[in-house]
This record gives structure tokens, sequence and C-alpha cells, in this order.
């Protein structure tokens, strides 16, 4: 077979007089509305410019395939770089044809033709589709529903529910959405449907660079980043490892199961590689995601100071099936901690209300990685008692403004831990999960409020006192509420019970600070205290255990109860930490 690497430029309508075949490792179809709106109004704004013209739209990288059909050789591409704008291309030649001037039935056959082929018995040519979707079967369904069959994209109310169907295939729900878009767009701009048409088939054009090599079309692959979706590291990290698979029927397998994978985490997929990156190889990165796992996990090296040289130490992973099952592995593992896939902790309301308060509570995470460690070694064996001392460990380091890099190796030195001990125990009594408790109540006992982890805290206090007996559910909307207000009005009864000094000195405190379930209202939330309690915070702290506590325990706000109220929840909080 011939290494030749072919580039050349072309005009679409030469771009769908060919056969394209969208293989099973790709990406599924992502592009949204405002992407489709972009690509319309460029083409427009190129044609409204100036219609003689040619105007570049992108480009494509395709591995050649040998097809025979009957008598007929052709050629088919698998499109492996531009799927994102040649199917946009595709969706938007079956609406033109749709909406097109019946009585224009050039027009209409012309974009049928860039559709599919009909059979023709005198010409030995069968039915086929300009572009063969492998992705997944429910897109080969939704392409002929609606984009072969003439009127499809007109069956406007079928292609809005799936556009809104969370669980559906994301390929279908987002072709559906870029369908509702070009519709929408042309119909406001009708008059100007015949002539797009005329400009984008002759007028505008890509480039292309085409190989029958594998090896060489995956290598292009890697390196071309066109104006549409960017290239993430996990797709490329997809493709690096997909081409050590020689088996068609083994490839298609694994890329299916990356796909579900990658839906699963939407935009967060890089973040869990990431995680795996991290539990493999223990140390701070340095690199992308991609470069990371090139040179830390697959080809890993080690700088001998005297010789001063390299030496390639074991991989921490091969590619191909090792790094596939890997990968499977802990997205299994992720899915029944996250999910509560697991019987022992889908019955554990302790468990999964700390999983809550680090999602909920914290700004990073890092945390991740030592989780899915232990699980990975340990299961369920002590993992409540794992994640209260990891939730204890990874908060005291961010409240007492340990550095980000600190903090990592941190997180670093936990998971050496997991992988050398033999029992549970010896992870929950580590070193690394050691806290400075003293300047952990230095800093809770000062102001905190502004702080970064205020919220943290009070989330913290409010599930100690909301236990365990039930499921710990915040609301998506929270804000901290001073009790004694940060700026009361001159003519206020806080302005008497409570001197200067004391609220400089006590309003920023744990024990003046309370969340709500809504967005802080200033001038309800500077009246005073039995007001205060009536109309602004009844129905808005029913959902929070400290809140109501607060407001059913007291019935002033004075000095001292504000003092008495913040020895309860730091000695709660420490309780807790020591």
């Amino acid at each position: 077979m011939s290494k030749e690497i072919i580039c050349e430029k072309i005009v679409i309508k030469d771009v769908f007089s060919k056969w394209y075949r969208i293989p099973e490792y790709q990406r599924p179809y992502v592009w949204d509305s405002e992407q489709v709106l972009e690509l319309l109004e460029d083409i427009m704004g190129a044609m409204s410019s100036n219609s003689d013209a040619q105007y570049f739209l992108g480009s494509m990288v395709l591995k050649i395939n040998k097809k025979i059909e009957g008598s007929i050789s052709y050629d088919e591409y698998e499109l492996l770089d531009g799927q994102q704008r040649v199917t946009t291309l595709f969706l938007l030649t079956a609406v033109i044809r749709d909406l097109a001037n019946r009585e224009n039935k050039t027009l209409i056959e012309n974009c049928s033709n860039s559709i599919y082929q009909k059979e023709d018995e005198y010409q030995d040519s069968p039915e086929r589709m300009r572009i063969i979707f492998d992705i997944r079967d429910e897109v080969k369904s939704f392409i002929n529903e609606f984009i072969k069959k003439p009127d499809g994209t007109n069956k406007i109310d079928e292609l809005s529910i799936k556009s809104e169907i969370d669980n559906a295939n994301i390929s279908v729900r987002n072709m559906s959405k870029s369908i509702l878009t070009i519709r929408k767009y042309f119909i406001e701009n009708i008059s100007a449907l015949e002539s797009f048409y005329k400009f984008l088939r002759t007028k505008v054009l890509m480039i292309y660079v085409a190989t029958e090599e594998l090896q060489n079309a995956f290598q292009l692959f890697t390196v071309m980043n066109n104006r549409g979706v960017k290239l993430r590291n996990s797709d490329i990290l997809k493709a690096l490892n997909l081409k050590e698979l020689r088996n068609n029927a083994e490839r298609a397998n694994w890329a299916k199961k990356w796909e579900d994978i990658e839906s699963y985490f939407g935009d967060n997929f890089d973040n869990f590689l990431s995680h795996l990156r991290t539990i493999l190889v223990k140390q701070k990165a340095n690199h992308n995601l991609l470069k990371e796992y090139e040179d830390n996990i697959y080809s890993p090296r080690e700088f001998d100071r005297t010789t001063k040289t390299y030496t390639t130490k074991t991989p921490l992973l091969e590619k191909g099936i090792n790094t596939f099952e890997y990968i499977e592995k802990f997205y299994n593992i992720y899915s029944e901690i996250f999910e509560n896939d697991n019987y022992y902790l889908k019955n554990s309301f302790e468990f999964s209300n700390y999983l809550t308060l680090m999602i909920k509570g914290f700004e990073a995470d890092y945390w991740i990685a030592p989780l899915l460690e232990y699980y990975n070694k340990f299961k369920t064996n002590k993992i409540i008692d794992f994640i209260k001392v990891l939730d204890k460990k990874f908060s005291a380091d961010w409240i007492t403004s340990i550095s980000p890099t600190s903090r990592i190796e941190n997180v670093n030195s936990i998971i050496k831990d997991i992988d050398l001990a033999v029992k549970a125990n010896e992870v929950l009594s580590a070193n690394s999960l050691n806290i400075d408790i003293a300047d952990f109540e230095r800093v809770i006992t000062s102001s905190i409020y502004g702080r970064r982890y205020a919220k943290y805290l009070l989330l913290k206090i409010d599930l100690l006192y909301h236990g365990h007996t039930t499921k710990f559910a915040p609301p998506d909307i929270i804000s901290i509420e001073h009790i004694l207000p940060q700026n009361p009005s001159s003519s206020s009864k806080w302005v008497n019970d409570f001197t200067v000094p004391q609220r400089e000195e006590w309003t920023d405190k744990l024990g003046n600070l309370t969340l709500i379930s809504r967005r802080k209202n200033a001038a309800q939330g500077n009246r005073d205290f039995d007001i205060k309690k009536d109309k602004y915070f009844k129905g808005n702290v029913e959902l929070f255990s400290n809140s109501i506590r607060i407001y059913n325990q007291y019935n002033s706000w004075l000095i001292k109860d504000l003092q008495e109220n913040h020895k309860e929840v730091v000695g709660k909080l420490m309780k807790e930490y020591r």
C-alpha cells in the first residue's frame, strides 16, 4: 500500500462528490448553535463582501480506503479531522433541499445527490450515503429518518423533542439542534437561499490531506487543528491508543466504550484523565495532559545527576488495550463512588454526605485522585473513615493557606501511602494525613468572611449539625448572611447593642455568619434581629440545620449571644478536626 500523502484544495461541490465514513473512534457531533451560526454568517458575510472571491473554510484529514461494490471501485475516506464542519455542511444541504422552492428541481436534485446516491441498476451503482456514520447506530437511524428522506428536516416537532432529551445520544441531540438553527437562519434569509448555496458550492473551499497508511493518518490527525472544535488532549490520546489496535472489531469496541465514558464526563473528561495521571505518576504535572501521558506514563525516564543522562524506566501503562482497560476500570470506580452504584455506599448517608460537602464546598478537585485510588485498593473497607480524614486534610491545608503546590504534593503523598499500605488502617494513620491543628484553630477563630473557604466552613458546620440520618442536600444557590449586619443604619438597634470595637472584631467571625438559600438582600439583611428573623429568614433557612438552630435557639442577638454561638460552632469544628 502506498504511503504517499496527498494535499489539495477542493471546493464544496467536489467535497460532496466523494464518499466519507466517520469511523467508530471519532468524537460525537458536538457543535452547538453558536458555532453553526458562526459558520453560516461567515459564509454569508464572505458572499456579501465579494461573491466572486474564494473563501477558505477549513481543513480535513482523511484516510483513503479502496472499496469495490459490484463492478465499481471507488475511494472511501475515513474522516479523521474536520468531521464537525463537514457534518454541519451535510445537515445544511438537507435543510436547503427541504426549504427550496419546489419548482427549482435542479437545486433539489443537486442537494439530494450530495446527500446520497440512488440505486441505478443500469450503471451498476448501489444506493450509498455520502457520509456513513459509524459512531453509533442511533446516529445512522437519525440520518436515515431526517437527512436522507425529503422533508426530513421539516419535522420540527420531532427534532425539537430530540434536541431537548438529556439522555439522548449526544450526536443526535446536537444534530437536531443544528438543523433547527439552520432552518431558522434560512427562513429569516429565504431570499438569499439559492445564492448562498451557489456560493457555498462553487466558491467555498477546504484543504484536505489524505493518505492510505493508517499510521500516517493518525499522525496527521494529531497535528492538524483547524478552526472548528479544537482537538482536546483526550481526542489525541484516544487516537494514539486506537492506532495500536490492529483488529477492526476490537478498535470499534473500545472506540464506543471511550465515547460512552467521554459522554458521561462531558467537558470534565480531561480532568478525569488528569486524576488517573496523578494516580500513576504521583507527581505534580509540569506539562499538558497529552505530554504528561507520553513522557511520564508511556515513556518515563529518570535523570542521573552524576552521569547527566536519562535512563528509560518501565512504562506505567502500555498504549492500546492496557490504557483502555485502565481507564474503563477507573470509570467504573468513579461511577460506583459518585453515582452510589456500590450497594454499601448507596446505603450510607454518612459517605454521601461528606462527598456532597466536598463537591459543593471545595474549589479544587484533586482530592478525587486519592479517593479513587483508595477505593481501587481497599473498596469500602473503612472508606467512611478515609473520606472524613481526606476531607479534613484537604480542607485544613486550604484553610491554613498552604501553597497550591504543597497541597498537590500532600495529595501525592497520600496516594503513595495508599499504594504502600497493606491494610486500610495504615492509610488512616499515615503522616501524610496529619494537619496543623493549632494553625487551623487560629484561622477559624479569626475573621473569615470574604475568604474563599468561608462557604465551605459554614457548610461543614451545617453538616455537623445535620448528622447522617438523612441526606445532606444544600441548594445550588447559597449565600452567606451576617446576623449582625456589616453596615447597620445609625438609627438601628444594632448600633445601640454593639459598640464600634465589638462590631469591628466580631462581624466577620464564624459565630456571626449563617447560610441562607437565596441571594443576599442588603436592605433586608440590615433589619433588626427580631424583624429579620420573621421577615427575612423565614423560608430561607429551612434547608440549613445550623441556621435553623440559631433562629430557634436565640431570641436576641447581643454580644453575649454572638460570642456564645461562636464558641459553640468553633468547638464543633475543633472536635471534628481533632
